[in-house]
């Protein structure tokens, strides 16, 4: 079977920069399991799997554009640094989490000045091109209930790039 739209796809896969770094791998046994076509994968490899079939091998590269998109600058904040507490020694790179009014939203410190911090709101990914090697574990036909899901409080394409979406919150 091949994976088209509305089936359902498990991956085993490993995602590097290109440095080499690791940086995501499904774990040993416990492959990725998704929707075709729905957008709960990023585009670039999405596309690259389309056609394919359990068993298949294959090594894609994914360009910033069909990934987490590049950084866009009106996603760097500067905050207070009386937000922060006063002993924690910070440094660009440092990755927080705080409660937002939609949830929990995660962003790393691009620049800390004297009295403000510069927070990055963009995908930790965002800018960076992607080198997965990936194994095709199964092709099946979407269930009822996954099928569903969609309607149902699956990824809305104007949420959040957790999803792979483009839109929304990055």
């Amino acid at each position: 079977m091949k994976i088209e739209q509305r089936k359902f796809v498990s991956i085993a896969y490993t995602l590097k920069l290109d440095s080499g770094e690791v940086v995501d791998q499904s774990a040993e046994g416990e492959p990725l399991g998704f929707l075709f076509g729905s957008g709960q994968i990023i585009p670039g490899l999405e596309s690259a799997l389309e056609g394919r079939e359990a068993g298949d091998t294959l090594q894609v590269t994914v360009t910033p554009e069909q990934g987490y998109g590049l950084p866009r600058e009106e996603l760097f904040r500067e905050i207070p640094r009386e937000n922060f507490p006063e002993d924690l020694a910070l440094e660009p790179g440092m990755g927080f989490e705080a409660s937002g009014p939609h949830g929990p939203v995660t962003f790393r410190i691009r620049e800390v000045r004297d009295d403000e911090v510069v927070a990055d709101f963009n995908h930790p990914l965002a800018g960076e091109r992607l080198h997965f090697d990936v194994t095709v574990e199964a092709v099946r036909d979407a269930r009822a209930e996954e099928l569903a899901g969609l309607f149902q409080g699956g990824c809305d394409p104007n949420a959040c790039s957790s999803c792979g979406s483009s839109g929304g919150c990055s």
